[in-house]
């Protein structure tokens, strides 16, 4: 799998994330939560998510598919899924800009979660984010859009045990010979006290671009860029294979993260004004990505 560095192309309509779709992102999150609670990677619950994700996101009339496959954890092999929408580009290259989310809820948490802001909320920002990506395109690079499955893990984190989506993700990149030009990780943005952290462990120049997009959307005060933090999400398998990544991430959900991984992490604790902020925001990012502006 190649890796390309960023690249400008002037020209065509950058995408638009309005207050219709930060509705969309809401509703869909709520809808998600309440019809696919739990939903942990390797059950049947997991497998009924992704098929309820496949059917949402085709809504936009883009092209959606289920992407299944068997990786090994500490519990043995078990079957994941990962719901998959591309976006060809118009440009006669092989650069793809991929956007994900995990969708899966923490089957070590001692009490059920509903996962409504660690999963959902950025679930329901993705499909309002193919909506805006169908409406406005086609755009100069394929988009990839990817509900991964697996991120959580069984036991604790390690090689073997979560991330599962995105380094499954990675391996068919490289198996297609796709060359990524940025591999971009949402998770936890529908936080109603929203404070959006791109950590250290991102390419230093997303990071300013970042910067740039949070400026150009109005958004300033929105995002910080925290080189002491480093987060291990599903941006990291991109960057452990060489290639463009950025996590954005608000890793500060209710009194000292209390809510996060809990029964608390409820569709009461998210927003419409902080999707729309975020889609916002991704939205600037995605368009400096494609068109330089």
């Amino acid at each position: 799998m190649a890796c390309a560095l960023v690249s400008w192309t002037a020209g065509a309509v950058p995408v638009v994330f309005t207050a219709d779709d930060a509705r969309t992102a809401y509703e869909a999150a709520g809808a998600f939560v309440k019809e696919c609670t739990p939903r942990h990677a390797g059950t049947l619950r997991g497998r009924l998510a992704a098929n309820w994700l496949l059917d949402r996101a085709s809504w936009c009339g883009a092209d959606a598919s289920l992407d299944p496959f068997r990786d090994e954890t500490p519990l043995g092999e078990r079957p994941f899924c990962n719901v998959v929408i591309e976006f060809p580009g118009t440009k006669t290259n092989n650069h793809w800009i991929v956007i994900m989310s995990h969708f899966d809820t923490p089957s070590t948490a001692k009490q059920p979660c509903p996962g409504a802001n660690d999963g959902a909320s950025t679930c329901g920002l993705l499909i309002a984010l193919a909506d805006a990506i169908n409406r406005t395109g086609p755009h100069p690079d394929n988009i990839a859009l990817v509900w991964t499955d697996g991120e959580e893990c069984f036991k604790a984190y390690g090689p073997n045990d979560g991330f599962h989506g995105s380094r499954h993700l990675v391996d068919q990149f490289r198996q297609k010979k796709r060359s990524v030009k940025t591999a971009i990780c949402l998770d936890m943005l529908g936080d109603k006290d929203l404070h959006v952290i791109v950590p250290g462990n991102s390419t230093a120049i997303l990071k300013k671009l970042a910067k740039q997009a949070a400026e150009k959307a109005g958004l300033k005060d929105l995002l910080k860029i925290d080189e002491s933090l480093v987060v291990t999400d599903d941006h990291s398998a991109f960057l452990s294979a060489g290639c463009p990544a950025i996590n954005f991430i608000d890793f500060d959900y209710g009194p000292g993260n209390a809510w996060w991984h809990t029964p608390e992490d409820t569709m009461d604790k998210i927003s419409e004004k902080s999707l729309l902020s975020s889609g916002r925001l991704v939205a600037a990012f995605l368009n400096i990505l494609l068109y330089g502006k």
